[in-house]
């Protein structure tokens, strides 16, 4: 593969995988307005969140035995035209009820995008480059916080919040002529993948029960849910608890997400001196501790809106390393069947997410103590979730071990 090649694969998966992000964070800074202009509250307009999360975890595992079926690319554009469909919709909402069940069809449109990229990542390169690839993606993945709540800030306080889902329509249009005219297929139909219920579900068992995907899998979905928990509740941590306007939190949005793209680039580097095994065994600790501290701080009150920055931004470096690892990880025992390894890796991540945005809107407290709660006991748990399930694991696959499928 040439590097022009290799560039333009990476920037077309990366895209695919920021739609979910963007489609979250674009529209955060709206919460607000949101909420008067349907004539809910904040609270009830993160339930929209959580029923994104929910689409994105159902719809994973649709989609993950029809790209094992029909190939990486049919399945996608299906994805693809249901989210720009469900964005369009999103422009007409007269409820907070039709809001929600249209970001529950918009999340399984764009889950497509996220199955298919991570499959299409272990097709296309060696097992060994996976962790650097997921890293690449993670810095594309980056423009999402960077520019998205900051964007979305300004388009929501210009010309209103229903403006959001008109761009994010476009956005996924314009990804859709890249994957049609620019991404190759990177793995041929299987006519004799049944799609049938019992076939599919023995699939989908072989591979939870396998030691070296479950453990990686599941401690890194639990460690990921502290993002998600971030994310559910820095609108109103920031905007209500601080009472900072809805653009300086698209800027603080940006900054913190500096810590997470960072990371993750850096992790690029540990994996040409480390194995992906040694990585997380350092970088899960630090989590747990960090999220200790800062459920200390929060329930003695003594951070405030910069602590509050300086501790998240630290446990954000530490998810954007432990993240590339735990799925490269999860996925290096896979090769045929890593269409249905990458759909059920993504619903256990979007699984944890939903479970933790759900807790979080739960909570009426005026201050730091749930989200802080939340990312601090989904540390705890992914590493005792790491040490009890590497104990089962006899013959672990590294990065090194196994080829790519290549590209058809």
């Amino acid at each position: 593969m040439t590097r022009k090649r290799y560039v333009l694969i990476v920037l077309i998966l990366g895209a695919l995988t920021a739609i979910a992000p963007f489609s979250i964070d674009m529209y955060l800074p709206g919460f607000p307005q949101i909420a008067a202009s349907l004539h809910t509250t904040t609270v009830q307009v993160s339930l929209s969140l959580s029923g994104f999360f929910i689409g994105i975890s159902a719809g994973q595992l649709l989609y993950g035995p029809l790209l094992d079926r029909f190939g990486r690319k049919k399945p996608l554009y299906i994805g693809l035209v249901l989210y720009i469909a469900a964005s369009i919709a999103c422009f007409f909402v007269g409820s907070i009820e039709q809001l929600i069940v249209l970001r529950f069809i918009q999340a399984v449109g764009s889950c497509a995008a996220t199955v298919a990229a991570m499959a299409m990542v272990r097709d296309i390169f060696p097992v060994g480059d996976n962790a650097k690839v997921f890293a690449l993606l993670i810095l594309i993945l980056g423009v999402s916080p960077m520019l998205a709540p900051t964007v979305g800030g300004y388009i929501t306080t210009a010309f209103g919040w229903q403006l959001i889902f008109l761009i994010l329509a476009a956005i996924a249009f314009l990804i859709l002529l890249a994957v049609i005219f620019l991404l190759p297929e990177s793995y041929q139909p299987d006519p004799h993948y049944s799609l049938k219920p019992i076939p599919i579900i023995t699939s989908f068992w072989s591979i939870m029960k396998h030691p070296q995907f479950y453990t990686y899998a599941v401690c890194g979905a639990i460690g990921f849910s502290g993002l998600f928990a971030y994310l559910a509740a820095s609108p109103f941590v920031f905007m209500d608890v601080y009472g900072i306007s809805a653009k300086v939190y698209g800027w603080i949005f940006a900054l913190l997400s500096v810590g997470f793209i960072g990371s993750s680039q850096f992790n690029g580097m540990l994996t040409r001196r480390y194995k992906s095994e040694q990585i997380v065994n350092v970088t899960l600790p630090a989590m747990v501790i960090i999220g200790i501290i800062f459920l200390i701080g929060s329930t003695g009150n003594w951070l405030g809106v910069y602590g509050t920055i300086i501790t998240v931004f630290a446990f954000l470096c530490c998810v954007g390393i432990t993240y590339p690892n735990t799925a490269a990880l999860s996925l290096a025992p896979f090769g045929k069947n890593a269409g249905t390894a990458a759909a059920l890796m993504g619903c256990l991540q979007m699984a944890m997410g939903t479970l933790t945005s759900v807790v979080v809107s739960m909570f009426k407290s005026r201050s730091t103590i749930p989200m802080a709660g939340i990312m601090a006991t989904a540390a705890v748990v992914a590493f005792l979730v790491l040490i009890m399930g590497r104990r089962n694991i006899r013959q672990r696959v590294e990065a090194s071990e196994e080829v790519g499928a290549g590209v058809h």
